[in-house]
């Protein structure tokens, strides 16, 4: 079975929020960093600061979780990031080598 995470990024001024599913966090959140794809929501909007992750064994319970997390309010999504990062530190340096454990 493969592990799966669900994360949230932000941008320099925390205006906008970006919640994601990945079965490799440090690979996605790289990608994110550099622009892999230029198109997409977070190259939009420079969402490239990971405040907030969650990990599981299975990637289904992530897939799970990521719909939870994106059906509730802005509010839910601020409180949740506060409970375990209040000061919006970039989490990247953390999950670096988590692929590791996995």
């Amino acid at each position: 079975m493969k592990a799966g995470f669900v994360y949230i990024m932000t941008n320099k001024n925390h205006t906008t929020l970006y919640t994601g599913v990945t079965s490799n966090l440090s690979k996605r959140v790289q990608q994110h960093k550099e622009s892999y794809y230029s198109q997409s929501f977070t190259s939009r909007y420079n969402l490239y600061i990971l405040v907030y992750w969650e990990s599981f064994q299975e990637i289904g319970d992530a897939i799970f979780r990521e719909k939870q997390i994106k059906a509730g309010s802005r509010q839910k999504k601020l409180d949740l990031i506060n409970s375990i990062n209040s000061d919006w530190k970039d989490l990247t340096g953390d999950v670096e080598n988590i692929m590791d454990v996995f």
